[in-house]
């Protein structure tokens, strides 16, 4: 079963184009990355999956159920992180659990033990009592995904999960992933940052003004690069060490007159290396954008 199809998934606000006419499906269990610039379509397609808001036309099934119908059965299942933090900063790091458990109907008899737990598998137990408003920025985002996980969701929804985040805050934040994935929880992601997507996500779809343009794997989509690999070269000699890069349908021939070439000349080849391309070239590619442009419109929706 897939934990998410859409088909012609379709909004539009007036004569803006939202999200086109989008059919992809997620498979259960995997870390499925959603990349495009702000105002692509990213945020507006995760409120249409998780019910708050309506499509103008196409139809979605999130864990098997469809999403006009059984959107009660199906919120029961989903968590969702958004960018900015929805918990109370008046509210303690435990209260704040405690109360989300509420909201996604987490028993009464469980509330408790289930903010515990993930207080402590959030390295958060000594700022149980903490008001929100006073934790630092890393430690609101982990409190923000623990809350979306106090019901045991299936399908969890992350926009944006690391943004804004020191260095050390974004790498656990990234192990967890890794971690919620192994568990065998689907994740549907979306971030500015290719590289990251490039080291979590199972597959990657690509959306330029509403329209996915590409969706494969990692590997899948920096195949389709102009040229495929390329090959460095590091020579030694008199003057230093130089680099030469090849890239093109005969790299064979002209590493190996590069070799000869540098024989000749009395140079030492250091390395030869092949370079594969980066999800950031593939991006660029299939996209016609640059990352410079997708990372400067960021904060405008």
């Amino acid at each position: 079963m897939f934990a998410i199809e859409t088909e012609n998934l379709t909004k539009t606000y007036g004569s803006l184009t939202a999200v086109d006419h989008i059919s992809f499906a997620v498979q259960e269990g995997e870390v499925f990355a959603f990349l495009g610039p702000n105002g692509a379509g990213k945020t507006t397609t995760i409120r249409l999956l998780t019910g708050l808001s309506r499509p103008t036309a196409g139809k979605a099934r999130v864990l098997g159920l469809d999403l006009h119908r059984e959107l009660p059965r199906i919120k029961k299942q989903v968590g969702v992180v958004p960018e900015r933090s929805n918990l109370y900063d008046e509210l303690s790091a435990r209260d704040n659990l405690i109360f989300t458990g509420q909201l996604y109907g987490v028993p009464r008899a469980e509330r408790a033990q289930r903010a515990n737990e993930l207080l402590h598998r959030f390295r958060l137990e000594d700022k149980r009592d903490v008001p929100f408003a006073h934790l630092s920025r890393g430690m609101k985002r982990a409190l923000t995904i623990a809350a979306a996980l106090i019901h045991r969701p299936r399908l969890l929804f992350l926009d944006e999960p690391t943004v804004g985040l020191d260095v050390v805050s974004a790498r656990g934040l990234r192990a967890l992933i890794e971690r919620l994935r192994q568990e065998g929880v689907t994740i549907f992601l979306t971030t500015h940052y290719l590289e990251e997507a490039e080291r979590l996500a199972d597959r990657v779809a690509l959306i330029v003004r509403g329209r996915i343009v590409a969706l494969d794997t990692v590997e899948g989509l920096k195949s389709r690069v102009s040229g495929g690999a390329t090959v460095e070269v590091r020579l030694a000699g008199p003057s230093g060490e130089e680099r030469l890069r090849f890239r093109g349908e005969d790299v064979e021939s002209a590493v190996r007159v590069t070799l000869d070439h540098a024989a000749a000349e009395s140079k030492r080849v250091m390395a030869v290396n092949t370079i594969q391309p980066t999800l950031e070239e593939a991006f660029i590619e299939l996209t016609g954008l640059s990352v410079e442009v997708m990372l400067a419109e960021k904060g405008n929706r």
